[in-house]
């Protein structure tokens, strides 16, 4: 069937073909595909240009929310982005839609190797399974996943990018307990997965280590295998003002592009919200973002350039690489300064003792 599809894939494929950004020509279209619609820029570029140039083709494949989101796949676009200024790069991308199946995704993989990518990156656990089989299918493909480091997506050609999304999720936890006026605080989860359980666990855990007993509401938007709760700021917004509205004065959001409508929640109540993966006092919308105390913040950006800047080495790398706070690969914001300078000292002690391993952080609950 993959055989008698090819000519049809070639076909999709020039979609993706469009929005690759390649050098040494002297036009570059780019097309992102991003929710609801597909955006197309233009630009000119002088055939004599001294852009450096690789024979490394990138195809990122997102998670649901797309390039936007102003998190988790915007952070991952971001990696991939500055690799592509810096070294040449030719690029695309593909947007995955609420609700859909694995067929799907191992299709929208399955096309990118068609269509020529060197080196596949699926952005989130949802594509472990697609990553396993189409890597294997297709050895002389290399391939990453962010956020999974499991059987399903192993593969001699397969990298497997993780966080230690606990370790920083405790410090915000520590940074929600220190500035807490009230003594209850909140977490809104996006998917009731095992990866989002770690931000949960990392949060109580640094949270109860500043105050026993703070209370702590939580809640997930959505249950697997309706991943929609990555993508729902209606969710995010009515899950938040149910716990601004019982007494919470901070809720931290691990909920992609649902995060959204917990700043929106957190406006309305004139309470604060901390934000996930990037620095959103600095991503999201201008009229929110005096209300997020801090960011977890995973480093999905450095995680993928540093996987393309080895690619360009010739350096593909494969089996699992862990990005935590020893390596600087998690940590928290703190943009704006809206915490206090003892707050941050108390963080940067925790911190240490966490990189020491004077204090083990929990993954689970």
């Amino acid at each position: 069937m993959r055989q008698l599809m090819k000519v049809a894939v070639a076909v999709s494929a020039s979609t993706l073909a469009l929005a690759a950004c390649g050098s040494g020509t002297s036009k570059e279209t780019s097309t992102t595909t991003a929710g609801s619609g597909t955006t197309s820029s233009t630009s000119e570029s002088s055939s004599t240009s001294e852009a450096p140039k690789s024979d490394v083709k990138v195809g990122l494949a997102f998670d649901v929310g797309g390039r936007g989101d102003q998190s988790f796949n915007d952070a991952a676009a971001a990696g991939m982005d500055k690799a592509k200024a810096e070294f040449g790069l030719e690029t695309t991308d593909a947007t995955a839609v609420n609700g859909e199946n694995e067929a799907a995704r191992e299709e929208r993989l399955n096309q990118l190797v068609d269509a020529g990518y060197t080196n596949i990156i699926a952005v989130g656990f949802a594509y472990a399974a697609s990553v396993g089989k189409v890597a294997k299918e297709n050895p002389d493909v290399h391939f990453a996943i962010i956020d999974d480091a499991s059987d399903a997506s192993k593969g001699d050609n397969v990298a497997q990018l993780t966080f230690a999304e606990q370790e920083g999720s405790f410090l915000v936890g520590a940074a929600a307990a220190l500035t807490s006026k009230t003594g209850h605080i909140g977490f809104v989860g996006g998917v009731n997965v095992p990866l989002i359980v770690k931000f949960e666990a990392g949060y109580d855990a640094g949270a109860k280590a500043v105050n026993p007993d703070i209370k702590i509401d939580s809640t997930y938007l959505t249950q697997p295998p309706d991943f929609s709760g990555f993508g729902d700021p209606a969710k995010g917004k009515t899950a938040a003002e149910g716990m601004y509205q019982g007494g919470a004065d901070i809720v931290y959001h691990a909920a992609g592009g649902s995060g959204a409508g917990v700043f929106t929640a957190a406006k309305a109540a004139k309470g604060w919200a901390i934000g996930v993966d990037s620095d959103q006092a600095k991503t999201a919308e201008e009229g929110v973002r005096d209300v997020i105390l801090t960011s977890m913040l995973k480093k999905v950006d450095v995680a993928v350039y540093d996987y393309l800047a080895k690619a360009v080495k010739g350096e593909n790398a494969a089996g699992n690489v862990i990005y935590d706070l020893k390596v600087d690969g998690v940590g928290y914001s703190t943009t704006g300064d809206k915490m206090s300078a003892d707050v941050i000292a108390k963080l940067e002690d925790y911190k240490a003792k966490i990189v020491s391993g004077e204090i083990k952080v929990p993954d689970t609950k």
